[in-house]
């Protein structure tokens, strides 16, 4: 059974995405909270994710 913290991070992360600042942080936040395999599947939804959204793609150095 996958861990539910990854599904809550991608609700978080959706929810907040209209502020880049805020989706920042609450991207740090995730990454304290993932487990190493979470992350690769965070960084490649995050791609998906930012495709249509310029503003947040910045923060995809975080998750490298």
């Amino acid at each position: 059974m996958p861990r539910m913290i990854y599904d809550y991070t991608k609700s978080v992360l959706e929810r907040v995405s209209f502020d880049p600042v805020l989706f920042c942080k609450e991207l740090r936040k995730a990454i304290k909270n993932l487990l190493p395999y979470e992350i690769e599947q965070l960084r490649k939804w995050l791609n998906n994710f930012t495709t249509e959204r310029p503003e947040l793609q910045q923060y995809l150095s975080i998750v490298n």
